[in-house]
């Protein structure tokens, strides 16, 4: 037994935020965020919508083009790292707004990798015959935990939802899985306020952001994704020239010209969103995903690359036989 995707679905608040709209707020120019990130624009949630609101919505769309209803689904699967509280968990909260009940339902917290990871585990529990039907959602509202004032941070998130739904298939859908993570990079990109470290700083009200040393995270993640490319196509016995397209992590231009260049891939066969979605976390690869399938460039049977890296640090990849 094995697992295949069976629908995409994905949400996109309707506020965009331009590189323009940036410069009112921030000493920076249109010029100096496209030629470090890429990025032109990002979408930024509405003050009623949570990081679950979003989730539903994109749900919803999976499920309809998977020709599926929510009595179908029997495991869900949430990678985010900005829930809409501690607990209940954002699974759940999906779960609940969509009249599932009985069925596990989680989150999973490894930053921009939080997608791939839920995927994976998803992935497990269909080869093993104990889901027939999983809900895979990756969704964020980051624009809630950025400093609006540190130009080297705000420009480059924003916030969305993207979902899958996994269908039990005879051959591999999901051919492989490659999961990672090192922490000692931890000071490099952080949140650095929680509920058992620096909590009392947030109930008095003290600012927290988003931490990131950009340089250093831009030559680990090039390093790592460039390492992961070959130990994932060595996992699953795929050749590079077998790739039809890379769907990675949509986080920085560079760092996703650099992966294709390491699979010999012009980038006509590189989904990239990050222009106008910005860097949205573990939304990122599945908002991309429904992208590409939506607007036709991704087909069945083709062969796809998901890889990704985020804080902690975390990286992942998957093929995928669409």
């Amino acid at each position: 037994m094995y697992s295949r995707i069976a629908g995409t679905g994905s949400y996109l608040p309707k506020k965009v935020l331009t590189n323009a709209d940036i410069e009112k707020i921030v000493d920076t120019t249109d010029e100096w965020i496209q030629t470090r990130t890429g990025i032109k624009s990002r979408h930024v949630a509405a003050a009623h919508e949570t990081t679950s609101s979003m989730a539903i919505e994109a749900s919803r769309r999976a499920l309809e083009m998977a020709g599926a209803t929510p009595a179908d689904v029997d495991f869900i699967a949430v990678g985010t790292t900005t829930p809409d509280v501690l607990f209940p968990n954002v699974g759940t909260i999906v779960q609940t707004a969509l009249g599932i009940h009985d069925t596990p339902a989680f989150s999973v917290e490894t930053a921009c990798s939080g997608f791939v990871y839920a995927l994976s585990i998803a992935d497990k529990f269909l080869r093993c015959g104990e889901s027939q039907c999983a809900l895979v959602i990756g969704s964020e509202c980051l624009s809630r935990i950025v400093d609006w004032k540190d130009r080297g941070t705000c420009v480059l998130f924003g916030d969305g939802a993207g979902a899958v739904v996994l269908r039990p298939a005879e051959q591999p859908g999901i051919v492989t899985t490659l999961l990672s993570a090192d922490g000692k990079y931890r000071a490099l990109l952080n949140y650095p306020y929680g509920v058992s470290s620096g909590f009392e700083k947030l109930r008095a009200g003290k600012p927290a952001a988003i931490v990131m040393k950009g340089n250093e995270v831009f030559k680990v993640a090039v390093n790592t994704l460039s390492r992961l490319v070959d130990q994932t196509l060595a996992k699953g016995g795929v050749d590079q020239s077998q790739i039809d397209w890379l769907v990675p992590h949509q986080a920085n231009l560079r760092i996703i010209q650099a992966a294709a260049r390491k699979l010999a891939l012009p980038m006509e066969r590189v989904v990239v969103t990050v222009t106008e979605h910005g860097n949205t976390s573990a939304a990122s690869i599945p908002l991309a995903l429904d992208t590409a399938i939506r607007d036709g460039r991704i087909r069945r049977g083709q062969m796809l690359l998901l890889e990704t890296f985020g804080g902690g640090f975390t990286w992942g990849s998957a093929l995928v036989r669409f």
